[in-house]
């Protein structure tokens, strides 16, 4: 969306989230001068009104995300540098039929063939990428979807989407907002603005005017995708669809480019790496042949076998077929993956960024500790449920029956499936939760004492206070921040009797507090005080109070979390909390989940980072320890992730909220939250949580290495037999033998038929057990490595000394000279059949051979993988019908193998798997000696 339209859009008198901002700001006027500001009445717009201002500022909507269409989707994965490769070797091969006999269709069949493999990868990934994105358009749940709306002066419920400047909206607790707002009447109005600053604590919100230059701090405004969590009020809207704070996050998220997977950069270079090689060994063998006489057409479509055999065909389908099961496993897992190749992407991760509510927490306020009269009474239990008990609770029932008096939440059991819930403030649902455990009915003590006046909620004071009619009297409630409370009490509760504030009773209830805030707590202070009368003023009601106590409470960390962060760090990867919460709160979670150990980890806040050169933040980011970064906004973590991008990391980021989106997007690999995540968060990510548990990243991570290791053993299993292929066409090109020992629809038998389901079944390998005990591998690690590509050599020329042998063994026996060979001699037939079959079962012992890269495959068990047992037989079943079915060998030209020549072959196989165990048998001991 453009500048024009965004400006467009707001309201006349609106104060802008962005750019440039009409005066006076709305957020500095009074209640009656924002009415006369958006040219509105308290009554709200009429009907006609509020149709011509839709027609002006469009639907409550964000935009649509950009998406290309299915056509153009579907070609974008005909894009990719491999499917380019194969493109053009189908291209070649045709051009090899055309310079053919024309009833010779070999060439042509092959070039077909190939253009299947290149449609039904694109085909896969297409399907995937686009079944997971369906899945994820289901989970949109933040914006809400109805509003009570003032038109006419009449309550109306609205879609959100009718909302437009000028709207008068009515809000209760639990009401999500549905768009940018000034508040013009708040009776204990708080909200949660945890979607977009990342602060879990509830704000309270006012109508009176402020001094506040950004809107986004102003106590009288309200915003989209919030939550109004106590209280009522009204609030006239001024911004709505992509105008709003939600929207400009939107816009962040939009502009934040598509990055690109660590596999994507290796299967590229793979791809470059094979092109150039078959083009090079195919010049090799087109000049060597020419100069020894070979006519030029037949050397050109032997040049261009040449380049078929080292082009591996199945190894997209391969890859994409292995990543797809990686991603149904991680769906069992309730990790939905969006991207195919990010499924790889996962185990390449070296850091995670997470935020902590809602991710590392469970977003559940819990009373853990409640200190009354000296004493400390410990409270068990964690979430909403009911379930636990407080210590000794005789002493501390007074304190929490006046705070559930002095609260406006209401405590929900559960219902339709869902868990207990909080409606209302969780911090005075945690009251509420604390007092079932003490053994108190919070339904029945409000009927008791039934409220009969209030002081709502300041933020200025950070107190609320509320009058009750008691059998015996008038009794006063208040609840609120320790310190603020005390300066207003003059007696302090202990057991049964009441004594006087002293200065050393003062000092203690200080300290009582100050070592609940150490711990990461957040402390309430309760009071109370009889009244003759209900008072009228704020100050007679706040006044001579009795202090209870305190309480201590805390969001506690989900359960499976601290194992997780285990995982985490035996695997090398390193977590960064990146939240925008208060820094004590965010440390005190981070040490209980295990992300911070040490006594004194990195603490940086936002406005840090503001000041912070990029050659700062790279030296920060280059320490080694335990790094928090607290109270920060969505740009902070935008260049926070590039910046770790640029020091070669592969970033993960995790989040549910809006505020994290343009982070998420930014990162190599993004990961929200599917239950309770923002529709703009999961639209920015690629993988998202169904849970919403950080456990499912770890098993994610294990997972994707799964996968990348996974992915080595088969492309191990593909290269070696086209060594295989390769070895035996060049062998022939340099002894003048006249054919190829191999022809190009044989070589696609392989390639598609024979090989293809062994090397799934290979993807399909299990984690092994020490997978998470391995540091990850580091970006720029090739996935031809040097190793990958020595065992694959190593495996291939043992193949091919087999495939020789039996191929010239064959052609040798016959007694005819070379130069009298043609491609209808019996002999030819029955040589290139061996060839084709010594190949296929040399690569079913050399599929059990690359299940382990250390370990004896006997130690792991040599059938403990059935399906790759199946899948060679298929092979080598598929081999014998080449060989007997006279229609296939119309197709192949090839001829019967008789029972020795099967002896033989398997025994070259059993070479091979003999080869290399001695191999992995001679690293174990190497290694072994080199260990301390």
């Amino acid at each position: 969306m453009g500048d024009d339209s965004v400006t467009d859009r707001r309201a006349p008198a609106d104060v802008p989230l962005t750019g440039p901002r009409p005066r006076p700001p709305l957020q500095r006027l009074r209640p009656d001068e924002v009415f006369a500001a958006l040219d509105v009445s308290p009554r709200g717009l009429t009907a006609r009104e509020a149709e011509l201002r839709q027609r002006r500022y469009g639907p409550n909507e964000l935009p649509a995300p950009r998406r290309q269409g299915l056509a153009r989707r579907f070609w974008s994965q005909f894009t990719d540098l491999f499917a380019i490769v194969l493109l053009v070797a189908a291209g070649l091969t045709f051009v090899a039929y055309t310079l053919q006999d024309p009833r010779d269709t070999g060439n042509l069949q092959l070039a077909f063939a190939i253009l299947g493999v290149v449609v039904l990868n694109a085909v896969i990934g297409f399907v995937q990428e686009y079944s997971a994105e369906r899945t994820a358009q289901t989970l949109q749940a933040m914006v809400p979807h109805t509003c009570v709306v003032l038109r006419d002066g009449e309550r109306r419920e609205l879609p959100t989407a009718a909302l437009t400047p000028g709207d008068v909206i009515v809000l209760e607790a639990g009401d999500a907002v549905p768009a940018d707002c000034r508040v013009v009447e708040a009776h204990g109005l708080t909200v949660n603005n945890a979607s977009l600053t990342g602060e879990s604590a509830a704000v309270g919100r006012g109508s009176e005017a402020t001094d506040a230059s950004a809107v986004l701090d102003s106590r009288n405004c309200v915003f989209m995708g919030t939550t109004a969590v106590a209280g009522s009020g009204k609030a006239v809207v001024f911004a709505v669809g992509a105008d709003t704070e939600f929207g400009r996050i939107f816009r962040l998220t939009q502009e934040a480019p598509e990055q690109k997977t660590p596999l994507q950069h290796q299967v590229a270079s793979m791809a470059r790496r094979v092109a150039a090689l078959a083009v090079a060994i195919g010049t090799i063998v087109l000049a060597v042949r020419l100069q020894s006489g070979q006519p030029l057409v037949s050397t050109f479509v032997f040049a261009l076998g040449v380049m078929v055999a080292l082009v591996p065909e199945g190894l997209p389908a391969t890859l994409s077929v292995s990543l797809a099961i990686g991603v149904r496993r991680m769906a069992n897992r309730q990790a939905l993956v969006k991207r195919l190749l990010a499924v790889e992407a996962l185990g390449s991760t070296t850091v995670i960024c997470t935020d902590k509510t809602g991710t590392l927490t469970q977003a559940e306020m819990t009373v853990t500790r409640v200190w009354s009269g000296g004493g400390t009474h410990e409270v068990s239990g964690i979430g909403y449920a009911p379930v636990g008990a407080v210590a000794d609770p005789g002493p501390v029932r007074d304190l929490l029956r006046t705070g559930v008096l002095c609260s406006d939440a209401r405590l929900l059991p559960p219902d339709d499936g869902a868990g207990w819930r909080i409606l209302g403030d969780t911090t005075e649902g945690a009251l509420l939760v604390a007092a079932v455990k003490a053994g108190l009915d919070p339904g029945a003590e409000q009927t008791a004492a039934p409220r009969i006046g209030e002081f709502p909620f300041d933020p200025a004071r950070k107190l609320m206070s509320t009058v009750h009619r008691f059998p015996e009297g008038t009794v006063v409630c208040v609840k609120g921040a320790p310190q603020e409370l005390l300066a207003r009490c003059t007696h302090l509760a202990g057991g049964d009797t009441v004594r006087p504030l002293t200065d050393a009773a003062r000092a203690s209830v200080s300290a009582a507090n100050d070592a609940m805030a150490a711990q990461g707590l957040r402390v309430l202070g309760v009071a109370r005080r009889r009244a003759d009368a209900v008072p009228r003023a704020l100050e007679e009601a706040e006044s001579a109070l009795t202090f209870l106590g305190l309480v201590g409470m805390f969001d506690p960390p989900r359960a499976e979390v601290s194992a997780a962060v285990r995982a985490c760090r035996r695997a090398g990867i390193r977590i960064v909390m990146v939240t925008g919460d208060h820094p004590l709160t965010a440390e005190a979670v981070a040490r209980r989940v295990g992300i911070v150990t040490h006594p004194a980890p990195t603490v940086v806040t936002g406005s840090s980072l503001d000041t912070m050169t990029g050659a700062a933040l790279d030296a920060l980011l280059a320490e080694p320890g335990e790094l928090l970064l607290c109270r920060v906004s969505p740009e902070h973590k935008m260049r926070v992730v590039a910046a770790l991008q640029a020091r070669g990391e592969v970033v993960a980021v995790t989040g549910d909220g809006a505020n994290d989106a343009p982070a998420l997007k930014h990162a190599d690999i993004g990961v929200s939250m599917g239950a309770s995540g923002t529709d703009v968060a999961r639209e920015a990510s690629v993988v998202v949580l169904l849970d919403d548990s950080f456990a499912s990243i770890t098993t994610a991570v294990e997972l994707g290495r799964s996968v990348y290791r996974n992915i080595g053993k088969f492309l191990t299993y593909l290269f070696s037999h086209n060594i295989a292929e390769l070895v035996p066409i060049l062998v022939a090109t340099f002894v003048g033998f006249p054919l190829v020992p191999l022809t190009a629809v044989q070589i696609l038998a392989i390639d598609l038929g024979s090989d293809v389901l062994p090397a799934l079944a290979l993807g399909a390998e299990p984690p092994e057990p020490d997978t998470m005990e391995r540091p990850p591998r580091a970006r720029r690690e090739r996935l031809f490595s040097a190793g990958l590509v020595r065992r694959f050599l190593f495996l291939g020329i043992v193949q091919s000394i087999g495939v020789c042998a039996v191929f010239f063994w064959q052609v040798h026996s016959s007694g005819i000279p070379y130069a009298d060979f043609t491609k209808d001699t019996p002999a030819y037939h029955k040589a290139i059949t061996l060839t084709q079959a010594a190949i296929v079962v040399s690569q079913f012992f050399n599929a059990l051979a690359v299940r382990t890269d250390r370990e004896s495959v006997f130690r792991v068990g040599l059938f403990s993988n059935p399906r790759l047992l199946a899948a060679g037989c298929f092979g080598i079943a598929l081999m014998a019908a080449i060989s007997y079915a006279p229609p296939l060998q119309a197709v192949f030209h090839t001829a019967p193998i008789g029972v020795v020549d099967w002896a033989v072959l398997v025994g070259f196989g059993v070479l091979v798997l003999a080869a290399e165990e001695t191999r992995k048998g001679l690293r174990r001991a190497r290694q072994k000696e080199e260990r301390p």
